[in-house]
């Protein structure tokens, strides 16, 4: 019970300072935590997540089927349920619209370039997955093919979704990614924009799987070269195949 009473206020807690943040307006967003191999809790649908209390928490199995709770299960829960499914080692899952990456997101740019060493080493890269109608399979066929490899993804028109070892931790990716977004940016404003090179990013990766260990991430997309650049074709082949329609 204690245990169960500790998700619930982690939810409440996180919900908040979604809100707080901006990174979610109105009933917007859901977050989650795995209870055990069996079950999780969740935020209902239809809820502002900086008002939501402890008992207003719906448990649900892995068929996504309430078990306990006076409210509905939010449509998306499909999302989280793929997710724990694909990664044993995520335990909490928070998604939102923070204005920035989710501009990026609308706009067809992923944020996979190798910009701030810290997010290299917390993140890896955080690509764009193609748009999927929220609530429907199209949302998590997109989604699938990134989710062991990524630990934040954007989604084409939709949002972000971040996820990790707790729900704290799920919530300071999505941080990250907001933070990282709007220095992306700024460099693509000031139009002068200066990537780590690759051999610095596999340092970093080393660093990254010394402190994490774990799910071995994608790589972020290596410097390209100058012309390229100023052409603004930025996308790989390889990832062009990953993440359909991102731009950058």
């Amino acid at each position: 019970m204690a245990k169960d009473r500790q998700h619930r206020l982690a939810i409440v807690q996180y919900g908040r300072l979604l809100h707080e943040n901006g990174f979610v307006a109105a009933t917007d967003g859901n977050l989650s935590v795995r209870i055990d191999e069996r079950k999780l809790l969740v935020t209902p649908t239809c809820i502002c997540k900086g008002r939501m209390r402890a008992s207003d928490m719906v448990i649900v199995d892995m068929d996504g089927k309430r078990l306990a709770g006076k409210r509905a299960v939010s449509t998306e829960i499909a999302m989280h349920l793929l997710i724990y499914r694909l990664r044993p080692d995520v335990n909490g899952i928070v998604h939102a619209h923070p204005p920035t990456a989710t501009g990026f997101a609308a706009s067809g740019y992923d944020l996979a370039r190798p910009l701030v060493c810290e997010v290299v080493v917390g993140l890896g890269s955080i690509p764009l997955a193609r748009y999927g109608t929220p609530g429907t399979p199209e949302l998590t066929d997109a989604l699938a093919p990134l989710i062991p490899n990524h630990d934040a993804i954007l989604m084409a028109n939709h949002g972000v979704v971040t996820f990790g070892s707790s729900l704290e931790n799920a919530y300071m990716k999505m941080e990250t990614v907001e933070h990282f977004a709007k220095i992306a940016l700024v460099t693509h404003m000031l139009g002068n924009e200066q990537p780590l090179g690759e051999k610095e990013v596999e340092k970093l990766h080393e660093v990254r799987l010394r402190y994490f260990g774990g799910v071995t991430p994608a790589p972020p997309r290596r410097p390209a070269a100058p012309d390229t650049l100023l052409s603004g074709d930025l996308q790989s082949d390889d990832e062009s195949q990953e993440t359909t329609g991102s731009r950058r």
